[in-house]
């Protein structure tokens, strides 16, 4: 049984322990103690705040089409997994929202560059606009942006500070507790912002959360920030700049008021005033709308006021303070100031509910009926194309335009990460066991419904005829891994993959660019959820695919379905089959490979074999026979029979051998210290072709060993031979170890082969 008094004792000190670890109340002057340990923590801007929250947590490159992209951890979303001391490492936290971004570097990238012009610029001046189409990751990127920047600030070097007013009760009020006095028993100068509850007879906090700093008058902050910061206007290593709203910063309205007032009634003593000011740590917090504020496309303003003075509870206040007319800000603008606001959907408002943004933007000053709104803050926004493209028709985009920084999110066009959303996303909700590849086979036809036809004639020469050829699955699979279709020849190959970039950024200046159209991901999703209440034991690719095929016969309901087919793009019926056809192929190859059939090893040294005699060909030279003894001639049958298999038609043999050395060459000089070649990493395409041709030649022991695994799994086990139970369990072991298939999915994907593979 619990004790609970123990139990909550234990709680209580462990509570009062982080309270007093993080700094979580400070007076005045402990704040500047805490400000001369760690200035350039405590001196940022919230854009300083922001990009410093990306730095935070690292990068790493990620090899794209494009190259070699920076990819920022934070979206990722590292912060929301269980680390260590968990049951279940790696498990995502629950109730924190969100999932990890896969893909879209180039936003990251495009918004971490805003940041830093911000930065430099010493002002937030522009508005992030994030576009795209529905369904691409706008709001994934801002939320894990704001996640990032929830679990940033609980760090110590993500500490900010706020202030609040507090008044004493009249005993208290009229002792010796201030600046220059000591309390009794300690040797710190006294202040009112430790005051137990009983003691304090107002607190008034500042909605705007301003710099504890802007207390200090101007001339004298900027010395001691430009003292203890030593800025250098650089931003490398070591480099750090002071922001304006730092440097020139004022108290808001209220503030200003109460600040005033007592300095009136102190009759000028600071020290006096400041004794009144608990500095009081803050966190950023979407769920209580601070420092992270989503705006959703509401028909209201973002800012509004309201007396703070008419409150009764207030009238504890000092009779210097009770004549003021005391106004509260309030709203999104307000609870978002020293973070980040998003606007979702922004565009879909009326102008007239978002023209005052202009304005703000461009200064920083959101204009209230009584006083002005100086905001520290992040705006970011986000809109589908549809949207801006009617907005750039109206007269007021070109003021817009100077205001706004923006930041294209297209669809995915690469399969392992369109993947990687569905692996993140669904397979820990779905109750069923998922079967290999049926994660890939939906993202496969995802990406398919996306990629466009290339123009041909922004290129030259053969690469001309080469692009303008290239199919759907062709150049889904040179973007996804960087592999030409294996009909080219070793020479076109590789002149292909050399326009890889000119490629995937053929459309990026065009209206209609590639990844703007196609299946969004929130559809995919919906195609995978139908499918696991299906009547298969497993998520099967089977059921994946029977699902697409009803989606793509509602194309009143899917507007990417109406587009016109142009050279195989954009037929969305056909990519079902062309997604089954090569969920097959890997099927095929993976059963093979479970049952023994073929081993990796058999045709790579066929290959290892005909290179050394291509070597010796090309060199005029012989080789010694390993049974004899004797120096022959390389064997030109064997090298004849060999590029038989991997040749394509027309092809000549002897540039073939002679382009096969070059390579290897080429190979050696870039990884000199490699001491062995792994042919297949050079020639991947050869390769394919070589283990299609042993494959072709064993299609009837598969079948046969392939119906005996289907027997075994129905009703006729007792029927098979013993030898023949051995090698059907040897067969379903390497499939569920090798691949992951349980009996049930194995089963599924063997029938569903046979019969479209085998059945003759």
């Amino acid at each position: 049984m619990v004790d609970s008094l123990r139990y909550l004792q234990a709680i209580g000190s462990q509570v009062q322990e982080t309270f007093l670890k993080n700094k979580t109340i400070l007076t005045f002057q402990e704040y500047l103690d805490a400000f001369g340990e760690r200035p350039r923590v405590h001196a940022r801007s919230a854009a300083q705040f922001i990009r410093d929250c990306f730095d935070h947590y690292g990068t790493e490159q990620v090899k794209t089409p494009a190259g070699l992209v920076r990819r920022f951890k934070l979206f990722d979303r590292p912060f929301d997994f269980v680390s260590d001391g968990g049951q279940d490492p790696g498990q995502m936290l629950e109730g924190e929202g969100g999932a990890p971004v896969s893909g879209q570097e180039e936003a990251q990238n495009a918004i971490y560059r805003i940041l830093n012009t911000f930065v430099r610029a010493g002002r937030v001046n522009k508005l992030i606009l994030l576009h795209g189409p529905n369904g691409s990751a706008k709001s994934s990127i801002v939320a894990a942006i704001q996640r990032a920047l929830e679990d940033y600030s609980r760090k110590e070097e993500g500490a900010l500070y706020r202030y609040n007013w507090i008044f004493p009760s009249e005993k208290l009020g009229k002792g010796s507790i201030g600046f220059g006095d000591v309390r009794a028993g300690t040797d710190r100068v006294g202040s009112y912002a430790h005051l137990e509850g009983e003691e304090v007879d107002a607190r008034i906090v500042c909605e705007m959360r301003d710099h504890p700093l802007w207390l200090l008058p101007r001339r004298e902050r900027r010395k001691l920030l430009e003292q203890e910061c030593k800025p250098d206007g650089n931003e490398g290593k070591d480099g750090f700049l002071l922001s304006p709203a730092l440097l020139e910063g004022e108290l808001c309205h209220k503030c200003r008021q109460i600040y005033a007032a007592l300095l009136q009634s102190y009759n000028g003593d600071v020290l006096r005033v400041l004794r009144h000011v608990q500095v009081e740590r803050f966190y950023i917090s979407r769920r209580y709308m601070a420092g992270a504020v989503t705006v959703e496309p509401q028909m209201s303003v973002d800012a509004e006021v309201r007396q703070l003075t008419s409150d009764r509870s207030h009238h504890a206040l000092p009779g210097s303070l009770q004549n003021l007319s005391l106004y509260e800000p309030y709203g999104p603008l307000v609870a978002g100031n020293r973070g980040l606001v998003e606007f979702s959907d922004l565009l879909k408002r009326p102008l007239e509910h978002y023209k005052y943004l202009l304005g703000t933007i461009e200064t920083g000053i959101a204009r209230m009926q009584l006083f002005l709104l100086h905001l520290d803050m992040v705006l970011i926004a986000s809109s589908n194309e549809k949207h801006l493209s009617a907005f750039k028709e109206i007269s007021d985009f070109p003021s817009f335009k100077g205001r706004i920084e923006l930041v294209r999110v297209p669809y995915l066009r690469r399969v392992w990460a369109e993947k990687a959303i569905y692996d993140q996303q669904l397979t820990a909700v779905i109750p069923k066991h998922v079967a290999p590849h049926a994660t890939e086979v939906a993202a496969q036809w995802a990406v398919l419904t996306r990629l466009k036809k290339p123009v041909a004639d922004r290129y030259k020469g053969e690469v001309r005829k080469l692009v303008d050829h290239l199919s759907p699955p062709e150049k889904m699979r040179l973007y996804d891994k960087g592999d030409a279709p294996d009909r080219l020849s070793s020479a076109q190959a590789k002149e292909l993959k050399k326009q890889l970039t000119a490629l995937f950024g053929e459309s990026d200046t065009y209206p209609n660019y590639e990844g703007r159209s196609g299946a969004s991901a929130r559809e995919v999703k919906t195609v995978i959820f139908n499918a696991a209440q299906g009547t298969y034991h497993c998520l099967t690719p089977q059921a994946i695919l029977e699902e697409l095929e009803q989606l793509c016969k509602d194309k009143s309901v899917y507007e990417f379905l109406q587009q016109e087919v142009v050279d195989g793009y954009h037929d969305h019926e056909e990519f079902v089959r062309v997604v089954e056809a090569q969920y097959l192929d890997a099927l095929d190859e993976e059963v093979r490979e479970a049952m023994g059939l073929v081993s990796e090893r058999q045709y790579a040294e066929l290959f290892e074999r005909y290179v050394q005699h291509v070597v010796a060909w090309t060199r005029g030279e012989r080789l010694r026979n390993k049974h004899t003894g004797e120096q022959e001639r390389p064997d030109e049958e064997m090298m004849a029979q060999t590029e038989t298999i991997v040749l394509t038609g027309g092809e000549d043999r002897r540039e073939f051998r002679r382009g096969l050395i070059s390579a290897i060459g080429a190979h050696r000089i870039e990884n000199p210290d490699s001491d062995v070649i792994d042919y297949s990493q050079i020639f991947p395409d050869l390769f394919r072709r070589l283990r299609d041709h042993f494959y072709d030649e064993r299609k009837r022991t598969l079948r046969k060993n392939a119906e005996r695994v289907l027997r075994f799994l129905g009703d006729e086990r007792t029927q098979l031979a013993s030898r023949d139970i051995v090698l059907v369990e040897q067969t379903l072991t390497a499939m569920k170890t090798r691949y992951g298939y349980c009996e049930h999915c194995a089963k599924d994907a063997l029938v569903l082969l046979l019969g479209k593979r085998y059945n003759d």
